[in-house]
C-alpha cells in the first residue's frame, strides 16, 4: 500500500514538474517555486472543500483507505459503512474526496522535495554560493510539509478533534506564506519608495492579525459553528447574545463535546461564531488602513489596490455566507479569499522590507 501511495504522490507531481521542464522560462527553479505555490493555494481550497463537505473521515484510517491505496480497492468496506449509515462520515463520494486531497498533498510534498534536492545540489556543486540556491529555506519547507502531513494524519486518527483540524489549517496557510516569501526572493521587483519604511510595523501587525482571524475561522469551521448566528450584524437579535466562552474556547476536547465529555452547549457555538465575526472588523480596519496609506507610496500602488479589493470581497463573502445559509461554493470562496489575503500581505511585507528603494518622493 505504501508503495502504491508513493507512486500516486509522484504521479500527482508529474504534470507540474513537466510544465516546469518544458516552459520557456530560463529560470526553471523560480518557475518550480511559483508552480508549487500555486498548487499549494489550490490544495488549501480543496482542503476547505473536503472539510466543508464533511469528508475528513471519508476514509477513517491513514494513510490509506481501509488499508488500501485507493477507494476503488476499498469499495466493499466503504459501501458497507455507507449502507449502515447513509448520512454518516463514510460514503463513496466522501472517500474519494478525502483520498484525492491526500494525493494532492503528497504531490506538493514531492515538489518541495525536488526543490530541496535541486537547491542542495546547486549549492554543493557551485564554487560561488548564490543566495537564491541557499538550501536553508527549501529544507525548512520540507520540515514544514512533514509537520503538516503529521497533523493531517492526526486529523483523521483523532476523529476531527477541533484543535488538530485548526492547527492543520494554520500550518497549510503558513506553508503558503513561506512559499510566497520564498517565491518573492526568487523574483525581481521594481523599486519602492523609502517612505514605505513607515508601514513596516503596521503591515507586519496586519499579517499577524490576519493569521489570528484565520485561526478563529478555522475554529468556527472545525466546530461547525458557521450557522450559530443566522442574522447580521446582530446575533440572535442582540449585540451581545447569550454566550459560553469557557466551553467554546476550551481547546483540548473532542468534536462536539466539552472537556468533561458532555455535549457542547449551543451558547458555546455562538461564542465561537461571534468572536470570529467581531474580530473581522478589527482585521478589515487595519488592512484597509495599511492599504490606503500604501496608495500614496511609489511602488506599492498595485498591491495596495488588490488588498483593498480583497478585504472588501472577503468581508462581503463572510456576510453573504450568513445571509444565504452557508452555501458550499461561497464558503469555499471565503476560505480562498483568506488565502489570497495572506499571499498579498506576504508580498506586501516582502516588498517594503527587501525590494530596492527609490529616493523619497
Amino acid at each position: 500500500m505504501l508503495i502504491q501511495l508513493a507512486i500516486m504522490g509522484m504521479l500527482a507531481a508529474l504534470l507540474p514538474l513537466a510544465i516546469v521542464w518544458v516552459s520557456n522560462d530560463t529560470d526553471k527553479y523560480r518557475k518550480l517555486v511559483w508552480v508549487t505555490l500555486f498548487l499549494t493555494f489550490d490544495l488549501i481550497m480543496f482542503g476547505a472543500f473536503t472539510r466543508l463537505t464533511d469528508s475528513g473521515l471519508g476514509c477513517p484510517d491513514w494513510p490509506g483507505c481501509y488499508g488500501q491505496a485507493n477507494p476503488l480497492q476499498a469499495h466493499a468496506d466503504i459501501s458497507a459503512a455507507e449502507t449502515a449509515m447513509p448520512t454518516g462520515p463514510v460514503t463513496v463520494m466522501k472517500a474519494w474526496i478525502e483520498m484525492i486531497h491526500r494525493y494532492f498533498a503528497m504531490g506538493i510534498g514531492v515538489l518541495i522535495v525536488a526543490m530541496m534536492v535541486i537547491a542542495w545540489r546547486k549549492w554543493l556543486q557551485s564554487s560561488r554560493k548564490e543566495k537564491k540556491f541557499s538550501p536553508v529555506f527549501p529544507t525548512l519547507l520540507f520540515a514544514f510539509v512533514c509537520l503538516q502531513g503529521a497533523f493531517g494524519a492526526w486529523t483523521v486518527t483523532m476523529k476531527l478533534q477541533p484543535i488538530i483540524v485548526t492547527i492543520h489549517l494554520l500550518l497549510g496557510i503558513a506553508l503558503l506564506a513561506l512559499l510566497a516569501w520564498f517565491g518573492s526572493r526568487q523574483s525581481d521587483h521594481p523599486p519602492v519608495s523609502q517612505l514605505a519604511a513607515v508601514l513596516r510595523i503596521p503591515a507586519a501587525l496586519a499579517a499577524v492579525l490576519l493569521m489570528i482571524q484565520i485561526a478563529l475561522g478555522g475554529w468556527v469551521s472545525s466546530n461547525y459553528a458557521a450557522l450559530a448566528c443566522t442574522d447580521f450584524p446582530l446575533c440572535h437579535g442582540a449585540l451581545l447574545p447569550q454566550m459560553d466562552f469557557a466551553n467554546g474556547f476550551t481547546l483540548w476536547r473532542d468534536l462536539g463535546m466539552t472537556a468533561k465529555g458532555e455535549y457542547l452547549p449551543f451558547p458555546a457555538l455562538t461564542a465561537i461564531h461571534w468572536m470570529h465575526r467581531v474580530y473581522a472588523f478589527v482585521v478589515v480596519l487595519l488592512v484597509a488602513r495599511v492599504a490606503l496609506a500604501a496608495l500614496k507610496i511609489e511602488g506599492l500602488l498595485k498591491t495596495a489596490r488588490w488588498l483593498l479589493i480583497m478585504i472588501v470581497l472577503q468581508f462581503t463573502t463572510g456576510v453573504l455566507t450568513v445571509y444565504l445559509d452557508f452555501p458550499l461554493a461561497l464558503a469555499v470562496i471565503h476560505n480562498g479569499g483568506a488565502a489570497l489575503l495572506v499571499l498579498l500581505l506576504v508580498s506586501f511585507n516582502y516588498r517594503i522590507r527587501s525590494a530596492p528603494e527609490t529616493a523619497s518622493n
